[in-house]
């Protein structure tokens, strides 16, 4: 049971003023209070600094800000190969449709994952997940969509499944089949593919709970993405979609039409489809290191998320073409490149994407109070701000999950 001691932060988030402790059993906070009170009660031979101390061990932050662990709820974390390359026909002007038709984008990346077997493939998530644990993520959703044929698509989900086994992060794993139409194979027979076998596998193994489409002109029409999701939700799965990330095509709508838990990338999206989205309980998701890494100045509009009142949330869409996993650097461009509050990018990395998880009513994370798993970052320095504003460095000193430095 260990004891932290001088937590901060802002009571939105269920966090606290300078000079409380956090009181942790079995991996669950149990108590919140003053640090002085908490360490007489139970280590009353406790000075300072980490360490044993009555049977009880202690994790000092020593007057450190402590925030909630963070909750990436868009990562596609396993593709093999390398498309670095791509940058070079970006700045020469090609676009992303372009490059995929030019032998680049997803498909290249899936002729490469292709070639993996489950062992290399969890070996590269494990050293993945290490990485973003580092800059503090504590929960992560993560994708398949890289193999595009019923054998590969089961082997990436097999490969998450050995993962999370073996990982002390929440781990939330969804199909993505529908990420495009691989080569060799009609739209039409790819599309019953997915349908009659790809997706009912998936809901007899029980392993994704999740589904997702890749909804963009060129790519799934909407036309295509219900008929998907239609058949999915049939199956007992639950869709996340991508949508409206070149275009507004419609997706944003149509994903809170269909129920789905959040609408991603949601760049170009109307605002009706946004009030409509808030309206119906669908996630917003922006992706702000997509268009960044594209060179683009167009960035999300998440501001209008904010002066409406608009639930978003925030993740990295860590991918072979944005190849970033720091959710400390996604709300870096949250706030220098969107003008985006530090608080409100907090809330948004942290307890609003942990309500499309699936938890249930009561959401085990992304906040800091009592009954919620203990999980925490400790940054380096007192201010809570600082968690989005170093980029290129790391803000985060300790990660703490389920009570376990």
């Amino acid at each position: 049971m260990p004891l932290l001691g001088s937590e901060m932060g802002n009571k939105e988030l269920n966090v606290y003023s300078p000079g409380k402790g956090i009181v942790i059993e079995s991996g669950v906070i149990a108590e919140i209070g003053e640090s002085d009170e908490l360490a007489t009660e139970f280590v009353p031979s406790w000075i300072s600094g980490n360490g044993s101390f009555d049977g009880i061990n202690v994790i000092d932050a020593a007057n450190r800000a402590i925030i909630p662990g963070f909750v990436d709820s868009h990562t596609h974390l396993l593709w093999g190969g390398d498309r670095s390359n791509e940058i070079g026909h970006r700045q020469r002007g090609m676009t992303y449709a372009q490059i995929s038709e030019a032998g680049g984008g997803i498909n290249k990346t899936v002729t490469e994952t292709r070639k993996c077997t489950v062992e290399e493939l969890v070996t590269m998530g494990k050293n993945r997940l290490s990485e973003a644990r580092a800059l503090g993520t504590t929960t992560i959703e993560v994708k398949s969509g890289y193999g595009l044929s019923v054998d590969s698509e089961l082997r990436l989900l097999k490969a998450y499944g050995r993962i999370s086994e073996e990982s002390s992060m929440d781990i939330h794993t969804t199909w993505l089949g529908a990420h495009d139409f691989p080569k060799g194979m009609k739209r039409s027979e790819y599309m019953e593919e997915i349908i009659t076998e790809q997706m009912p596998l998936i809901a007899e193994q029980g392993i994704s709970r999740w589904v997702d489409v890749f909804c963009e002109p060129g790519w799934f029409d909407t036309e295509q993405t219900e008929l998907i999701v239609v058949a999915a939700k049939g199956l007992g799965l639950t869709p996340r979609l991508h949508v409206d990330e070149f275009v507004d095509s419609g997706g944003l709508s149509l994903a809170s039409e269909l129920g789905s838990v959040s609408a991603d990338h949601v760049a170009h999206s109307n605002d009706e489809s946004r009030e409509m989205a808030s309206k119906s309980g669908t996630m917003q998701t922006f992706l702000p290191g997509t268009p960044y890494v594209m060179g683009s100045n167009e960035y999300p509009p998440i501001r209008k998320c904010l002066e409406n009142k608009w639930a978003f949330s925030l993740a990295t869409d860590f991918n072979p073409n944005c190849n970033s996993i720091s959710i400390p650097f996604t709300g870096s461009l949250a706030a220098h490149r969107c003008g985006i509050d530090p608080i409100s990018a907090l809330a948004a990395v942290t307890r609003n994407p942990s309500t499309t998880l699936g938890y249930g009513d009561k959401v085990p994370v992304g906040s800091i109070s009592v009954g919620m798993d203990a999980d925490m970052n400790i940054l380096k320095g007192p201010e809570v701000e600082m968690w989005c504003q170093t980029p290129g460095m790391n803000p985060i000193s300790s990660t703490i999950i389920k009570g376990i430095l």
